[in-house]
């Protein structure tokens, strides 16, 4: 089967590579010359763990290719796939003009039958607009809904292992095109479910708006516990026990980041606002999630009474979450920029998130050359991504450098007892 991949994102990018990593051929397109020409030189343009060596090892055997001619690549192909991005629109919709435009493109292009599945996450109903965009088509162009469920920082791995693949097709040949497309990932332990493209659609926003909620719901009760004396860790241990309830995403932070959650809710609430359905819970959880991404500069600006010019903080982890350097809708970004705008000196660090910020701030942030090197001088270290290095540091080597032993724990990785017997002030998340 030869398959054509819209799009070298995240999605498109592990999609390509893992089904030709599966025995497939095929051609990856994305409009960007120089990313093009970099994945043909077998670099990734961003950080994804094993995605690296998956793409070199696909290219050299010439199962994976790599263009800028859309309508050389689906030449032939009996599957395209859908991968491009669908930013926020300032109403919190989801912006649909390259999903539209790129159908456009598949279905000018067409040599053949063909099936048109999307990854990309999009609202409901967005199936039946592709089918009016490709009617006009000189062959049958299929609509289907096929969405991911990556997680980054572990891609690759629920790629190729997946928990469920989710098929979205209103007629038959579409449906069991996908399941021949999928077969090579299910021969041992068959995890199709099939439904019409609308539940599809809905099903991926669901997924997410319920893992942000849970999320959302423990950061709430995590300020609560500040409040009342409870600690937050007593309070996940005894719910999580519940097997209704389970362990994920039960963990109080500094609030949900990245390209999926703050998107997905926002554009979720907005479909049901069209529809004339209140989707009140999930407007709860995005504006907790808000709330909370300052709560850790509300702490850092009260533990020095608002007298932060001149103060020198380190700053551990840029991206939103550990294994990946995306910054989008990331929790430090706030902070960062709240205290530089009240005069404080930013010393930072992440294992791959480095480059991204320093697009983003420029000189405005000393990037130093590991954990360690930021906090030399500092008169506090705020944890901000939870990367494993993180975890057990040399103490003895961070209060050398320290000016002040002072940690605000962002991700609550640390024992508080322990650092406070080493004479720290420790100030986490929901901890009393």
């Amino acid at each position: 089967m030869k398959v054509a991949v819209i799009g070298t994102g995240y999605v498109g990018l592990v999609t390509g590579a893992g089904l030709a990593d599966a025995g497939l051929e095929v051609t990856c397109v994305d409009i960007d010359e120089a990313r093009v020409k970099l994945l043909r030189d077998g670099e990734v343009p961003f950080y994804e763990p094993g995605l690296d060596d998956l793409v070199r090892r696909t290219t050299a055997t010439r199962r994976l290719t790599f263009t800028s001619d859309l309508k050389g690549a689906v030449d032939g192909r009996s599957v395209v796939l859908l991968c491009v991005g669908t930013p926020s629109l300032p109403d919190g919709s989801a912006d649909l003009s390259a999903v539209e435009a790129a159908a456009r493109s598949v279905a000018d292009a067409a040599t053949g039958p063909l099936v048109l599945a999307t990854k990309s996450t999009v609202p409901v109903g967005t199936a039946a607009r592709l089918r009016t965009i490709v009617a006009n088509s000189r062959h049958q162009v299929l609509v289907a809904s096929n969405p991911e469920f990556l997680k980054e920082g572990d891609a690759v791995n629920d790629f190729l292992k997946p928990e469920r693949i989710i098929i979205g097709a209103d007629d038959e040949l579409a449906r069991t095109t996908l399941e021949q497309l999928y077969r090579p990932l299910l021969l041992r332990e068959p995890r199709l479910f099939f439904m019409s493209t609308t539940s599809a659609e809905l099903t991926k926003y669901a997924a997410n708006g319920m893992l942000a909620t849970r999320i959302s719901f423990m950061n709430e009760l995590a300020g609560l516990c500040e409040v009342v004396g409870a600690s937050i860790d007593d309070v996940r241990r005894g719910i999580s026990s519940d097997a209704r309830i389970g362990k994920s995403f039960l963990y109080a932070g500094v609030g949900y980041g990245g390209s999926c959650f703050p998107k997905d809710v926002k554009a979720l609430v907005h479909t049901g606002r069209s529809h004339g359905v209140p989707m009140s819970i999930l407007e709860a959880t995005d504006a907790a999630n808000l709330r909370q991404r300052g709560v850790m500069l509300d702490k850092v600006v009260r533990h020095f009474e608002g007298a932060l010019a001149g103060k020198t903080i380190a700053v551990w982890g840029l991206a939103f979450k550990p294994r990946t350097d995306d910054i989008r809708e990331a929790p430090a970004i706030p902070l960062i920029e709240g205290l530089l705008a009240q005069g404080a000196i930013v010393k930072a660090w992440d294992r791959a998130a480095v480059k991204n910020a320093r697009a983003r701030f420029g000189d405005k942030v000393r990037f130093g050359d590991d954990e360690y090197a930021v906090c030399d001088g500092a008169d506090a270290l705020v944890v901000m991504t939870e990367w494993p290095e993180f975890r057990m540091p040399e103490w003895s080597d961070i209060e050398r450098r320290l000016r002040s032993k002072v940690v605000f724990d962002g991700r609550n990785i640390y024992d508080a007892e322990a650092l406070r017997a080493r004479g720290f002030r420790y100030i986490g998340i929901g901890r009393p």
